[in-house]
């Protein structure tokens, strides 16, 4: 299978040198448990999932978007009593995402979007401090509350309910249909949102 050109972990620097990208997806997930029967990296694989999925509808759409590295650990300050679920504090994530925007300015990338696949992760204060010390525009996306899931569900759940576990079958499988058709929903909205920002002119964002 050949590297997509929007998937980072599959990319060269002979690909990436002569890209202009536009924007750059960072996926952002959690080290859980996931109730008995999904594993601890649903958050995860979700995230990726998702984001690779949207970023590249908005690739054929013309959209020069590109999906960093995912970063694993999310907040779990609640759950440290169970084994392996890993905790990432907030003034962590807010250090790491500093030094991801840092880079990613310093390379001539204006915009990155925090792709968050975890409840517990709330990174609209960090973005409010970061972004005037920036020239990178921060946004993010909790791609759960894009399209309203109750459309889609009948009983949510709380964690690794109905939707998180139709996710996870339909990405493993493709075989479970309701999440088949919220994924849908949710990628084709992002990916619209990716083709506008990807064609937006930063300098007019900030007025």
């Amino acid at each position: 299978m050949p590297a997509r050109p929007y998937i980072l972990n599959e990319l060269t620097w002979k690909a990436v040198r002569d890209a202009r990208y536009e924007v750059a997806v960072l996926p952002w997930g959690a080290t859980e448990a996931h109730n008995l029967h999904l594993p601890y990296t649903t958050d995860n694989i979700q995230a990726e999932e998702i984001a690779t999925r949207a970023t590249g509808r908005a690739w054929e759409r013309g959209a020069k978007v590109v999906v960093l590295p995912l970063v694993p650990f999310g907040v779990n300050t609640g759950q440290l009593d169970i084994p392996l679920c890993v905790n990432m504090n907030p003034s962590t994530q807010a250090l790491v995402l500093h030094d991801v925007a840092i880079s990613l300015a310093g390379q001539g990338i204006p915009k990155l979007v925090v792709f968050n696949g975890h409840g517990a992760n709330d990174f609209r204060q960090m973005i409010r401090e970061l972004q005037p010390q920036v020239s990178v525009f921060l946004c993010v996306i909790n791609w759960y509350e894009v399209v309203d899931p109750q459309s889609f569900f009948s009983d949510l759940g709380d964690h690794a309910g109905e939707l998180e576990t139709s996710v996870m079958q339909h990405i493993a499988s493709e075989r479970v249909l309701k999440g088949k058709r919220y994924v849908e929903a949710v990628t084709g909205k992002i990916a619209d949102f990716l083709v506008e920002l990807a064609r937006a002119d930063t300098a007019k964002m900030y007025e």
